[in-house]
């Protein structure tokens, strides 16, 4: 499957899966290191066709296609320049995840263990304005070792080596949020005892073929 087809295939996924609703949300891959992927403005993302998607360079400039850049495009130059290790974005608005940052809540405690060893810690990103610098410049604190954001009264950012794996963290981090809402209307979630997070951390890199980055742990 080529990128464009690939990228296509996830944009109708984040739609029916209802991570975004009319044309909210935005994602892209990175083709090179000269050339990036990604949505247009005003595209509802169940619609999009591969000849919809655009190429723009590092500075965010159109260099092919027809259609707007998204004001929104300062969240993915930021990640492409400052991690190249990730190769695909995907901004979403996931009612569970959302919920949680319009609460002004991250998910910084292990509850469900998939989600410790998967996302790791999923920081609060303060508010900013959108089309501004405010946005992209709050995830700068996290942006070196985390995988998935919160945006305050915003939506959610997640990060992947590929296209997939970044799919696969926004459907992780709603399953997550969603869990824990369930918990708390039932009661109170509990988490992991120290010694079992420790106990996960130590088998993650042999079993599941994890590498945890420190600043990524819950323990910390």
């Amino acid at each position: 499957m080529s990128l464009r087809s690939e990228l296509t295939v996830y944009c109708h996924k984040v739609y029916e899966k209802e991570y975004v609703s009319a044309y909210d949300g935005n994602l892209s891959a990175r083709i090179d290191g000269r050339r990036i992927l990604i949505t247009p403005s005003g595209k509802c993302k169940g619609e999009i066709k591969e000849d919809d998607l655009l190429e723009i360079d590092y500075d965010g400039n159109l260099l092919a296609g027809n259609g707007k850049v998204s004001t929104e495009v300062k969240i993915h130059l930021l990640v492409y320049k400052l991690r190249n290790d990730i190769h695909s974005v995907i901004h979403c608005h996931p009612p569970f995840a959302t919920a949680f940052a319009t609460l002004g809540e991250g998910f910084n405690k292990p509850v469900l263990p998939e989600s410790v060893l998967s996302l790791g810690k999923v920081p609060l990103c303060k508010y900013g304005t959108p089309s501004t610098d405010e946005l992209p410049n709050s995830m700068l604190p996290y942006i070196d070792f985390s995988w998935a954001f919160l945006l305050e009264n915003h939506g959610a950012v997640t990060i992947g080596k590929n296209i997939k794996g970044a799919y696969f963290r926004m459907e992780k981090l709603e399953h997550t949020a969603k869990t824990i809402f369930i918990a708390r209307l039932l009661g109170r979630e509990k988490t992991i005892p120290l010694q079992k997070l420790k106990e996960l951390y130590s088998i993650a890199e042999k079993v599941y073929g994890i590498k945890i980055d420190n600043r990524n742990r819950m323990d910390y």
